[in-house]
């Protein structure tokens, strides 16, 4: 466990390389900032001078890893870094320098068990793509077919580990000590989040699983293909899979040149993406065009399944019942799934909510995504989630994310295409399904039956709860004693001794 001073250490070196690209000045001007971190990024920006335009994507680049990926986070949170900080961040990539064959072939034998010749019969020197986490190398296998092997690259888990590490520290002293306004952002959730997201990348064979889940699920949607596992060849930190010809969404002028329905392929992400989303609650998290293929045969398939979301069945019915209301123009009914979700306090209106939401909403109902300023819209909610006390629920952090993500790209396929008028025949049809009569009296006789298996297990905790008298006599009261505090001087020394190396470490990094 690191201590605070290698924390601040950490902190403040990320701090200057920020600060030498622009990065803290919208920090550091927002009205909401604690004054604490005010002073903290004077002190990080001193002696250097900023450029007249951020840039934050640049920025967590030079910083690492885990800097890059906490970034694509917090591109989906203007509410936290701003509207324009998002917008830069969206924009950020993970393509790294790639890690030579000579340290990349040991780790797949060490990892898959083998020699690499009895594995695959060709592995390519020089990866197809690398990213922060991890490269990919094109290889056929000794029974011939042609896969893509994935593999973490070396000492990348002692990297997050350290970073994660500060990072919690950091978001605890900033909900500690930001006010009201920070502690209804929950830092501390949203790094917790971020933590989960990054462990489950660093476990290729985990990510296999998920990749094989989604496979079976998709199954209803053909236009959209995931590619096959090669489980024998798969391991924690290496991860094999059918290897994909075709077009990459980043091409756009390939695409057309090979005759795409760019239309056609924009309607397959979005039935995809509502299908995992909506209909089985687990998603694809990472939808931008780098991961997502367009194949000769008019499919369109995604890849890196590292980061994946769920959601339960409740949340999906109020998902879609809340994207429904908003196609519709029923704010009422969408006002009044916030205040069952409880993500609005109930101290508030509902009728004042629903009249927030038409706010924001009646501007962009029925407009191409093209005409929507979705900086404007961004506003609208966020404004929103402010002034009815809505705190951030993490566990919708990447849908949102996602939903982000994903609009992005449909637009660069078709600028012309509404989301809404794309989204609303299959919101309509699986909302009937879900909250028709049949799917009521469906609930209701699983809710039955699974109280009346919970009635024996409920006895017995009754009996072990208030069991026979036994032969004893029951004890006699005891009176309340007041115990005795301990002295805070203690804790006085402590503060100061942290204090003052805190002090003297930020002398000796500036």
């Amino acid at each position: 466990m690191a201590g605070t001073i290698t924390h601040i250490s950490r902190l403040l070196r990320w701090g200057r390389t920020l600060a030498r690209h622009g990065a803290l000045r919208g920090i550091e001007n927002d009205p909401l900032t604690p004054p604490n971190m005010k002073r903290l990024l004077r002190l990080a920006r001193f002696g250097l001078k900023q450029p007249e335009q951020p840039d934050y994507a640049a920025a967590l680049q030079e910083i690492g890893p885990a800097a890059i990926k906490l970034g694509q986070a917090l591109a989906t949170r203007p509410d936290l870094v701003g509207e324009e900080a998002a917008d830069n961040l969206l924009s950020l990539q993970d393509n790294l320098p790639p890690a030579p064959i000579s340290v990349i072939v040991p780790a797949v034998e060490k990892a898959l068990g083998a020699p690499l010749d009895r594995l695959f019969s060709d592995f390519a020197e020089t990866p197809v793509g690398a990213a922060s986490i991890a490269q990919v190398h094109k290889a056929v296998t000794t029974d011939g077919q042609t896969v893509a092997v994935k593999v973490l690259r070396p000492g990348i888990e002692d990297a997050f580990a350290e970073a994660l590490e500060t990072y919690e520290w950091a978001a605890a002293q900033l909900e500690g000590y930001g006010g009201d306004e920070t502690q209804r952002l929950r830092p501390r959730q949203v790094i917790a989040h971020f933590r989960q997201w990054t462990n489950r990348e660093l476990d290729l064979q985990r990510e296999a699983a998920s990749a094989s889940e989604l496979r079976e699920n998709m199954v209803a949607e053909p236009g959209f293909y995931i590619p096959e596992i090669d489980w024998r060849r798969t391991a924690r930190r290496v991860l094999t899979m059918e290897w994909l010809d075709g077009t990459k969404l980043t091409k756009k002028s390939e695409l057309v040149a090979k005759g795409h329905d760019l239309h056609a392929l924009s309607q397959i992400l979005v039935r995809a993406f509502l299908r995992q989303a909506v209909v089985d609650g687990f998603f694809h998290a990472d939808l931008h065009q780098g991961n997502l293929i367009a194949l000769d045969n008019g499919q369109l398939a995604a890849v890196d399944f590292g980061i994946m979301g769920r959601i339960d069945r409740q949340a999906r019915l109020w998902l879609a019942e809340i994207l429904y209301g908003l196609i519709t123009g029923n704010y009422k009914r969408v006002a009044e799934i916030h205040f069952e979700a409880q993500y609005v306090p109930a101290h508030h209106s509902v009728d004042e909510f629903a009249t927030a939401l038409r706010a924001v909403g009646e501007p962009i109902r029925g407009l191409p995504v093209k005409d929507i300023s979705i900086g404007r819209m961004l506003e609208g909610l966020f404004s929103i989630t402010r002034d009815f006390d809505m705190a951030t629920q993490p566990h919708l952090l990447l849908l949102q994310k996602t939903m982000v993500m994903e609009e992005g790209v449909v637009v660069s396929l078709d600028p012309d295409i509404n989301m809404w008028e794309a989204a609303e025949p299959f919101l309509r049809e699986w909302i009937r399904s879900e909250l028709g009569p049949e799917a009521l009296i469906a609930d209701r006789l699983t809710m039955i039956r699974r109280a009346f298996q919970k009635l024996p297990h409920l006895i017995d905790k009754i009996d072990a709860t208030y069991p026979e008298p036994g032969g004893a006599p029951p004890m006699p009261p005891l009176p309340e004693v007041r115990l005795i505090e301990r002295p805070r001087w203690g804790g006085y020394l402590l503060t100061a001794l942290i204090a003052g190396s805190a002090g003297a470490a930020l002398v000796a990094l500036l």
